[in-house]
């Protein structure tokens, strides 16, 4: 048995009453990170003169309802719990069960198609929500903690996770604290986020780079959080299939960021050889950006 004082206790009930109503905690969390994502996109899709609040509420809808449709079928078909046999638990997403990697798939290609529907620029779109996409995960992996699922290996340090006997895994003592693996992901998340917002405020990224390099963050962070889990996953090559799965994002984003670099690492510089003051942004003006790429208008 491992015991620590001062271990995060797990709530006592995944739900929460409100007068007569009683809410699944695990979807006002997912619920809450979308707005908040929603909020910081349209804020920064509006500054960029990229599209409207209006425009990102619009594409948010559709890209949310994807990427719950597609998380869910990515955990159904992937976890190694078979839940293909109990087909009555498959819409209940409120008692967990949505893999991120299919919900990004889902929801990156449904926000492409709305964001031409719109008249707005799916780069663009990229670009402005990237640093909104960690902050929503970050919201709804706190519903792992409600619903107690998704922890790490047992473990007795002081920010250990206290699971109740109900939802304790198979072989393990009562007592027994483990790695909070929802919170580091989730305190990764947070940090992303503010790190994608400092990469675009002081660096000059074509657009959709921002998102690749999201990618790239948070595949290395899922990597790391995945290999302390050990609820049943399909694995293989000592390797779990979502670290799997982060690998060939990350691999992916790279390589994206390499060939774009490449194909258009000489743009500005015949640019400002042909005209360096009226091409160069910082010769014509200190406070414009390249034209034709994504400026950030947060302060």
């Amino acid at each position: 048995m491992i015991s620590a004082p001062g271990t995060i206790p797990s709530p006592s009930s995944g739900s929460i009453d409100l007068f007569f109503l009683s809410i699944h905690a695990y979807g006002l969390m997912i619920a809450a990170g979308v707005v908040a994502a929603i909020w910081l996109a349209g804020r920064r899709l509006e500054a960029a003169g990229v599209g409207t609040r209006d425009d990102m509420v619009s594409i948010g809808t559709w890209a949310v309802l994807a990427g719950v449709a597609g998380a869910r079928v990515y955990y159904i078909v992937t976890d190694a719990s078979d839940p293909w046999r109990e087909p009555g638990k498959w819409l209940q997403v409120w008692n967990g069960g949505l893999g991120i990697p299919g919900g990004l798939a889902a929801g990156i290609l449904v926000a492409m198609w709305r964001a031409r529907r719109r008249g707005v620029s799916p780069a663009g779109l990229f670009t402005a929500a990237a640093p909104a996409v960690p902050l929503a995960q970050a919201i709804g992996r706190l519903g792992n903690w409600f619903n107690q699922e998704l922890f790490g290996r047992p473990t007795d340090l002081p920010w250990a996770l206290e699971i109740d006997d109900a939802h304790l895994p198979v072989g393990y003592a009562s007592g027994t604290t483990f790695h909070p693996t929802f919170l580091y992901e989730a305190l990764w998340n947070l940090a992303l986020c503010g790190l994608l917002l400092v990469i675009d405020k002081r660096v000059r990224l074509r657009p959709g780079r921002l998102l690749a390099v999201y990618v790239v963050g948070y595949a290395v962070g899922r990597f790391w959080v995945e290999g302390l889990r050990i609820d049943p996953a399909n694995s293989g090559g000592g390797w779990r299939l979502n670290q799997w799965t982060a690998l060939a994002a990350a691999v992916g984003a790279v390589a994206y960021l390499l060939i774009d670099h490449l194909r258009h690492r000489g743009d500005v510089a015949s640019q400002i050889a042909a005209d360096p003051i009226a091409t160069d942004p910082i010769a014509a003006d200190p406070e414009a950006g390249v034209e034709g790429e994504y400026v950030s208008g947060d302060e």
